[in-house]
């Protein structure tokens, strides 16, 4: 079975080799319909602790590394795409 990945926010890189990664989803309200923003928040492993708070990151699901960690950090989103966007324009 394929591990599940999920794109979040950092909002916590202060404990050594973990971030809190804010994950949100949106749902349809079961009675209204009306679309609803549900979130949660994980802890992931991050090694190197290279990644920082505001970063937008991909998280995957591992065996777990301690009570309250079953993540680990694949990659930050968006640092490739601005990256490319730039060198498209030209700019350095």
């Amino acid at each position: 079975m394929p591990k599940r990945v999920l794109q979040g926010t950092v909002v916590s890189d202060k404990a050594d080799k973990t971030v809190v990664v804010l994950v949100e989803r949106k749902v349809a309200h079961p009675v209204y319909g009306k679309i609803i923003r549900r979130s949660k928040k994980y802890h992931a492993h991050d090694e190197a602790n290279m990644f920082a708070a505001g970063d937008i990151v991909r998280i995957e699901e591992c065996a777990p590394i301690s009570k309250q960690k079953s993540w680990r950090v694949l990659d930050k989103v968006g640092a490739d795409v601005l990256a490319s966007a730039a060198a498209a324009e030209g700019v350095n």
